[in-house]
């Protein structure tokens, strides 16, 4: 497989690299839709990596591997200046595999840390899915970055995901200084089912006696709902990567019948007042868009500072799509330049001398 992928990522690559017209040509007239107008190079993405007819939802090992194939041909290069330490962190039934990455460049304004948990439907990803993420973010936001891991459904169904993230977040919260970060500074993020997961920790640890929460949440197209007949569902429910088909059947793999009514399944229902500032990432051709966006007015409406950022010319998944173009480095370098807003401003910053 990693000949296959070393041969495929080459060609991809040698067609992104070609002058715009002839691009244009290989990837098809401009989609529009909503008002918005596809990324060209997320465009031509598309024209390589979508079947001609639709097929199946494969068994979960099979999507495990399909994802850690493709995951290697749109991942960028390794971000320069970022130290990694591969660690170990408590999870709710055992060590959970970790991984800190240290940029050369601190943030001046103190020493913050992003505990990161990625993205995969609840079903795939890992520490070497979102390296190139996690590693972006550190060297753009100055700060360091811990992402962690954690079981994965069905083998391990709700709430084993939750319970390990809100173990590990909260050995990290309570010990900040053994990963290199101040008291009072630790920030949580991740990317779709991760983002999720985020927002839960995020909810279950504030307002409640003797919890740590994050001081700031850093969410990249959110799914908040297990099932819904959002708009952007409609639209964008077939044929721009995540298709309605996955996310239904991850979501049976991922929660049981009987805990389908569970509260932390429903990240934008019930008192959200006391949630830590929080800045949403969406992608126009998303079929999560709509609830990601519906979730910041939620936020806000309780009086939480939220800020939402939507890239329309995007899709889901774009955070991990460092090696396509560049849209999808912009996209990260600005969540990472406000979470190192959100931590230059906490109370208390001092800065150093230089």
């Amino acid at each position: 497989m990693e000949r296959r992928a070393h041969l495929v990522r080459r060609a991809l690559h040698a067609a992104l690299a070609l002058p715009r017209p002839v691009k244009q040509l290989v990837a098809g007239p401009p989609v529009r839709i909503d008002g918005q107008q596809l990324d060209l190079d997320v465009q031509l993405l598309r024209r390589v990596l979508t079947p001609r007819r639709p097929a199946p939802v494969p068994a979960p090992d099979r999507m495990r591997a399909g994802q850690a194939f493709v995951d290697r041909l749109v991942a960028g290069p390794e971000e320069p200046g970022v130290r990694r330490e591969d660690r170990t962190v408590p999870g709710a039934a055992g060590e959970l595999p970790a991984r800190l990455y240290v940029p050369d460049e601190m943030l001046r304004d103190g020493d913050g840390l992003l505990v990161y948990v990625h993205g995969g439907g609840f079903v795939a990803g890992d520490l070497d899915s979102h390296d190139g993420l996690c590693g972006a973010l550190a060297a753009e936001a100055g700060v360091r970055v811990l992402s962690i891991g954690y079981r994965l459904a069905p083998e391990h169904p709700f709430p084993a995901a939750v319970d390990d993230c809100l173990a590990a977040f909260a050995h990290v919260a309570a010990r900040p200084e053994e990963f290199g970060a101040a008291p009072g500074r630790v920030a949580i993020g991740g990317d779709s089912a991760g983002a999720s997961l985020a927002l839960t920790v995020a909810r279950e640890t504030s307002g409640g006696p003797g919890a740590t929460p994050p001081v700031f949440c850093l969410a990249f197209f959110p799914v908040t709902r297990l099932d819904g007949r959002t708009r952007s569902r409609e639209l964008f429910g077939d044929g721009y990567f995540l298709t309605t088909a996955a996310i239904e059947t991850m979501a049976r793999w991922y929660v049981p019948d009987e805990m389908r009514e569970d509260p932390r399944l429903r990240i934008a229902e019930g008192d959200l007042s006391g949630m830590p500032a929080t800045y949403v990432a969406t992608a126009g051709f998303d079929p999560l868009r709509d609830e990601g966006e519906d979730l910041v007015a939620r936020l806000r409406a309780a009086g939480v500072p939220a800020v939402l950022r939507r890239h329309p010319d995007l899709t889901h998944g774009f955070a991990t799509t460092l090696g396509i173009g560049t849209r999808p480095r912009q996209a990260v370098a600005e969540a990472a330049g406000a979470l190192r807003t959100a931590l230059a401003l906490l109370p208390g910053t001092a800065t150093r001398p230089s």
